[in-house]
């Protein structure tokens, strides 16, 4: 068994743009996670049973086309659903500042904006997300 950070890197909805979610998910496997980049055009019912098959410790979610306040709270409701709530959902894309309580309200654990560094999601995964025994 790992014990390193199992970190599902994802893209619900339609939208077709994943380099930032591809960056993210090379910076998180360049500090020594386990990543696993699901592809695009996920449905919240294929991450959520990605995360629990590969008994991962965080979901990332990537979402430009505006469809995030649907989307993220899905996945955060579903993994509770099916008994995995304690995986840490986080995200980041074209989200609104207006959206982002709203967002952590429901479960979201953290909300990336553009122009975040690749560094500063890195260390907020390693403090957030608890290191496997």
């Amino acid at each position: 068994m790992s014990s390193r950070i199992r970190v599902v890197v994802a893209k619900p909805g339609l939208d077709g743009h994943d380099r930032g979610a591809k960056v993210v998910a090379r910076a998180l496997r360049d500090a020594g996670m386990e990543v696993i980049y699901t592809g695009l055009h996920q449905t919240p019912e294929q991450i959520v049973e990605t995360a629990i098959q590969e008994d991962a410790h965080a979901v990332g979610l990537s979402v430009l086309s505006g469809a995030h306040m649907t989307l993220f709270p899905k996945v955060v409701e579903m993994l509770r659903e099916r008994g995995a709530g304690d995986i840490v959902v986080f995200g980041g894309g074209i989200i609104p500042d207006a959206d982002i309580p709203e967002l952590e309200r429901l479960g979201v654990a953290k909300v990336f904006t553009p122009g975040a560094t690749t560094q500063s999601i890195v260390e907020w995964v390693r403090g957030h997300v608890s290191q496997p025994a």
